[in-house]
């Protein structure tokens, strides 16, 4: 495990003020290499800054971007708690890119993901907090000659009740950033029972500046003299650009340049507008390359015969080939899930200006510091001399882990000698996306006379995005991310054994919300649904029964099929399906009730319990549910990335369809208290979903969903 000691360090006292930096290991045993770093598990560095100016205001250097899941109000009130000052009294920075100064200590370099934020942040910026009030009424009890115990922070202010004594924090912090740094073991965290803040609902403190406009997206950039490109990039996979009419783009009003790379054309004007009618005018051509016949069915046939090759032996524990041989019945089955797009609200888009010796980059992205480096790559400078400005996303989802985007501006910005806002359209961003990979997995238990499992098989195909994104962290065939959630389910089998087989398609793929669970947890919870029925087992009773020694499983299971009412009734069409899982460090169970008419399928409610540990905002874990759900329920429903003649077919929400506001189905959230530490709230509804979802589908028309889209399969059947 990760140690999360503090060690603070004053990194500056200048006018007046106070300035801590949060020190914490670089990197523990489970954490990762930023790509081409050099191992560096043994170094401290700092990972966030407080500051407190002699004005009294604190500011708070966020080594976390947001994307939607309320990382600017949750850590923040972490701070706020500890320090005794309101959670509106907090003013926020975007971090630079410096991973050194801003590392996620659970990825070991500064990147937002996974569902760390929260496990990360928990006790380091509660300890910050706590380490400047304790400087901040040392230095109070100083001044009044008095023992610091007899001192209280409180709103801001430190007062000595005896006396009736308080001076303010920004009159207090000059004497604080002199005095020596709290030892890690003297600094000392307030008790649950004394929070203010945390466990409260919080408003969050972006929601205003999105209201009215004032938050600022990457697509909101102005620069003076700035440009904007429209981009045409190969239809075709690995194609490239054959011919462009110069001339007559630049025939249209308002356009000033065409810019040539490899596999795309950005047409450079004044506004998008212009851009985008000079790209028509331009008509270029392609050369379609080795790709130009490539379908999704060659790519699965590709996968199919993989499966039948030799795998990584992930795990193997009692003996399940003897344990298969005694069964009484083996089930067989086989599971595929297809290329998902993220089809976040914000396309991508990125502005960069290039001078002789230095480059600026005006983007939202999960990866600073991988920014950052891509672009000085493409230029030949040095990292010191890019300057990367990060923004609020509008949504991530795994896509602004990637920094393809950001080399392509920059690739076109040193043609230009202007700052160029490069805007993906809405069809450029699904076409041209890195995609959640397709599975092919095989499914085999044994059971007993009872209907119990006696040996499980899993074996999975499909791509590694580990091992491209992070190759230091997939090591012999193990991939941490492809096998979490199939690895080690919560179920208790007498012998399981789990195989990996690693096959990269020809489409690029990339982590999706939900990352490996969003596989592994549909193909688990739908087999295990698969045993109960062949045994004729009410499906709770069945986990229940497999659960063992796992409380906080059997509880969330236990609280969702009672708020659902597991037993009650249900009318017509109806079915009523349920999942069960640990994931990204938290316990969650799913009831999905939906009704099924004519091949399509409306979601009627959806019920979740979960126990992701201390809970800082319920707001928000109830809105990283909802939002979570939705996503997931569009994925299981409709999701579908297809080639054909080694093009992607779906362009926009007209053929890649989502969940629509009407369509929402109602969802009731039930947090199971806990004080264990916290969990990831940003991805473990979407990976729940889906299987309750099928599972519901199957209760509902006797059709069992092994290939998802749902709906497709439904029509197929």
């Amino acid at each position: 495990m990760t140690d999360r000691r503090l060690f603070l360090k004053t990194l500056a006292a200048g006018g007046g003020g106070l300035m801590l930096g949060v020190l914490l290991p670089q990197a523990g045993a489970h954490a990762r290499t930023k790509p081409g770093a050099a191992d560096t598990s043994s170094s401290w560095e700092p990972s966030a800054v407080l500051r407190i100016a002699s004005d009294g205001r604190v500011t708070m250097t966020m080594p976390y971007v947001e994307m939607g899941q309320g990382t600017y109000t949750s850590v923040p009130m972490l701070i706020a708690e500890e320090l005794e000052i309101d959670l509106h009294d907090v003013v926020l920075e975007h971090a630079g890119a410096d991973d050194k100064r801003y590392m996620n200590p659970a990825l070991g370099f500064q990147v937002t993901g996974g569902s760390t934020t929260m496990r990360a942040a928990w006790m380091s910026m509660r300890q910050a907090g706590a380490a400047a009030r304790m400087l901040l009424v040392q230095a109070a009890a100083q001044r009044w000659q008095v023992d610091s115990a007899s001192c209280l922070a409180r709103s801001g202010t430190v007062m000595h009740p005896a006396s009736g004594r308080k001076l303010g924090y920004g009159e207090l912090v000059e004497a604080a950033a002199a005095m020596p740094l709290p030892a890690p073991a003297s600094i000392v965290l307030k008790q649950p029972a004394d929070f203010r803040l945390i466990g409260k609902p919080a408003r969050r403190l972006d929601t205003a500046g999105k209201l009215d406009g004032s938050a600022r997206y990457g697509m909101d950039v102005q620069l003076p003299g700035m440009k904007v490109a429209a981009l045409a990039i190969t239809p075709t996979i690995g194609g490239r650009l054959d011919s462009v009419d110069e001339a007559a783009a630049l025939r249209v009003r308002g356009v000033r340049q065409v810019v040539r790379l490899d596999d795309c054309v950005a047409v450079i004007a004044d506004h998008y507008g212009a851009a985008q009618k000079g790209l028509l005018a331009a008509r270029p051509t392609w050369h379609a390359g080795s790709h130009a016949s490539l379908s999704t069915e060659d790519i699965v046939a590709d996968m199919r015969r993989a499966s039948q090759s030799a795998a990584a032996r992930v795990r193997s524990e009692g003996d399940p080939e003897a344990r298969i041989a005694g069964a009484a019945k083996v089930l067989e089955a086989t599971y595929e899930l297809p290329f998902l797009a993220h089809a976040a609200m914000e396309p991508m888009n990125c502005t960069v200006h290039v001078t002789p010796d230095h480059c600026e980059v005006w983007t939202g992205t999960q990866v600073m510091t991988l920014a950052r480096a891509v672009a000085a790559k493409v230029i030949g400078l040095p990292q010191d001399r890019v300057t990367v400005h990060n923004f609020l996303l509008g949504g991530g989802f795994g896509r602004r882990l990637e920094i393809d985007g950001v080399e392509r501006a920059v690739r076109i910005a040193t043609q230009v000698k202007h700052p160029v806002k490069v805007i993906y359209s809405r069809q450029d961003d699904i076409r041209h996306d890195m995609y959640r990979p397709y599975w092919f997995d095989r499914l085999r238990a044994g059971i007993d006379a009872q209907g119990q499992p006696v040996a499980w098989f899993h074996h999975l195909t499909g791509s590694s995005v580990l091992g491209r994104f992070l190759p230091p962290a997939f090591k012999n065939g193990y991939d941490e991310e492809t096998l979490d959630g199939a690895e080690r389910p919560p179920y208790a089998f007498p012998a399981i054994q789990v195989d990996y087989t690693r096959h990269e398609p020809q489409l690029p793929t990339a982590f999706w919300r939900g990352v490996g669970p969003t596989h592994n947890v549909f193909v688990v919870e739908s087999f295990i649904d698969e045993l109960a029925f062949a045994a004729g087992i009410d499906p709770l009773q069945y986990r229940l029964s497999l659960l063992g020694d796992n409380p906080r499983a059997r509880k969330v299971l236990e609280v969702a099929a009672r708020e659902a009412g597991w037993h009650g009734p249900r009318e017509g069409k109806t079915g009523r399906g349920l999942s069960v899982q640990f994931a990204f460090g938290t316990y969650m169970a799913m009831v999905v009730d939906v009704e099924v008419e004519q091949g399509e399928v409306k979601v009627q409610r959806v019920v979740c319990a979960l126990d992701c540990g201390v809970v800082v905002n319920p707001d928000t874990v109830q809105a990283q549910v909802e939002g979570a759900v939705i996503f997931g329920l569009s994925g299981a429903l409709w999701g579908n990335i297809t080639l054909r003649n080694g093009q992607v077919e779906q362009g926009n929400f007209d053929d890649y369809r989502v969940m629509r506001m009407f369509e929402t189905p109602r969802i009731q959230t039930h947090i199971v208290a806990s004080q264990e530490a916290p969990g990831g709230m940003g991805e473990p509804g979407t990976s729940g979903v889906m299987p309750a979802l099928a599972n519901a589908v199957h209760a509902a028309t006797g059709t069992r969903i092994r290939k998802l889209p749902i709906v497709a399969a439904l029509q197929a059947s």
